[in-house]
């Protein structure tokens, strides 16, 4: 290397180590904080938020993650796994990633009252400011105790089976929830083959719709009369339950090719159905007939049904654009409503039918609907596109509030919160079932519930699946 290269090389190295010490200058006296320190102070890390929240009851009695937020990056110190406690639990470990601090609590008690503390120090800045002491206060949920829900069923003299899932569900109410699945339109279990087929696990519940009720005769595309899917599903050890999507003829004299459960397509209307001598009150009567035969199949089979009629009867009637009903049974309003919803009710005790569980569905606004306790023992709601756990929870509190003495159950749901997200948040749904997808072949892509919202819901400890129910027989 010549002489010229080394004095050019030289020339550099003085000019770099220069502008190092000005630098070096400057910085340490703008951060000199008067105690000779030449690192730059930074403010001690600060809370932002914590899940849960100080203060929040009925956690779920499982395995916990305790998550801190803090409003800058930080670290834990070497000895902060110890230093962290809380009483009555164990802390099995302690993290940091960025802003967030993880601490993960097994042994959590039904019912219990805990305090974690996590001590000055344990949480440091970037430059080992520590952070100063947080304490989180929650309790668990009391699994110990079941509503006092009214014990027995509104049907005098029920199906002894039909009394025992009842109990069963009493039993397990805010403890357990069962899964269930919807027929693909027709007298099928196709929602379920997919459920089990992308799980491993059936649902505990096979629902299905009497839609086509008008359509059903033994030499016909679709016969309710022939029920072996159904006491398939039973001898399995599933439940049953079964919706009615009431067709009627758009006007007196239509073919069967022209029915609807629109209001707005039918000059059929409830109010003149429950008057005798009018062609409503002739269409439902038949229509009555019909499928308390049906039901009555399975009764003598010693089934018993988880029956939802009637269901979102106030559509839109109570939103601010002041709507209508969606379906013609709540086109005339709730006190009519509610008269048909009797009638239906006296029509099959009359006709000795006596396996179902009635479950009236709410859009949380519809009080007026309520038929009563007298001819209700469950109350469902529907929920769709509701994508936060806390979101459903709230509408599962309110209803559970309202109606006091009743289950609560999610009866339809689509494109809602993950199962665990509304758990952990509170909705203690006596059971749940998502809505089918026309003709799907797979759950991944579901509209409603894909197989990512199934595997969650089914690796659940608090889900039931048909497995895991005891004999109802």
């Amino acid at each position: 290397m010549n002489s010229n290269m080394n004095s050019g090389i030289r020339s550099i190295v003085k000019l770099l180590v220069g502008l190092f010490w000005v630098s070096s200058f400057f910085a340490c006296g703008s951060n000199d904080d008067g105690n000779g320190s030449d690192e730059p102070q930074l403010d001690a890390p600060q809370l932002v938020s914590s899940i849960p929240v100080n203060g929040d009851k009925d956690i779920p009695t499982r395995d916990l993650e305790v998550i801190l937020t803090y409003d800058q990056n930080v670290t834990i110190s070497s000895a902060g796994h110890s230093e962290v406690t809380i009483s009555g639990a164990t802390v099995e470990n302690v993290s940091a990633n960025l802003k967030k601090v993880t601490v993960c609590l097994s042994g959590l008690e039904s019912g219990g009252n805990y305090m974690l503390k996590v001590p000055k120090g344990v949480v440091l800045g970037p430059t080992k400011v520590e952070a100063p002491q947080v304490t989180i206060s929650f309790s668990t949920i009391n699994t110990s105790e079941v509503k006092p829900v009214i014990s027995e069923l509104c049907v005098s003299n029920p199906l002894p089976q039909a009394q025992k899932l009842y109990d069963y569900l009493v039993s397990i109410y805010g403890k357990k929830t069962l899964s269930g699945s919807m027929a693909n339109v027709n007298w099928n279990i196709a929602e379920a083959e997919l459920v089990h087929k992308t799980t491993g696990k059936y649902p505990a519940i096979a629902f299905f719709d009497y839609i086509h009720l008008y359509a059903s005769a033994p030499d016909s595309w679709i016969d309710y009369g022939n029920t072996t899917i159904v006491e398939d599903w039973w001898s399995q050890g599933g439940l049953v339950g079964a919706g009615w999507h009431w067709m009627v003829p758009a006007y007196d004299g239509a073919a069967t090719d022209n029915m609807t459960y629109e209001p707005e397509k039918t000059t059929f209307r409830p109010k003149n159905a429950i008057v005798e001598g009018t062609w409503e009150n002739r269409i439902i009567k038949a229509d009555l007939e019909k499928i308390a035969g049906y039901l009555k199949l399975l009764q003598d089979k010693n089934i018993p049904v988880i029956w939802r009629p009637l269901h979102e009867a106030a559509g839109n009637i109570y939103e601010p654009w002041h709507g209508t009903a969606w379906f013609w049974w709540g086109y005339d309003g709730a006190d009519v409503y509610k008269k048909l919803w009797i009638y239906m009710f006296d029509f099959f005790k009359e006709k000795g039918i006596n396996n179902l569980i009635w479950v009236w569905t709410t859009q949380l606004n519809d009080a007026d609907f309520y038929p009563g306790d007298a001819y209700v023992d469950i109350i469902g709601r529907d929920i769709y596109n509701q994508k936060a756990g806390p979101d459903n929870a709230v509408q599962y509190k309110t209803i559970d509030e309202v109606y006091s003495k009743r289950l609560v159950v999610l009866s339809e749901c689509g494109s809602v919160a993950t199962i665990s997200s509304q758990w952990e948040s509170g909705a203690r749904w006596a059971y749940f079932m998502p809505w089918y997808q026309y003709n799907a072949t797979t759950l991944a892509g579901h509209e409603h519930a894909d197989d990512k919202w199934w595997t969650d819901a089914m690796t659940q400890d608090y889900v039931v699946t048909r497995d895991q129910l005891p004999s109802m027989k």
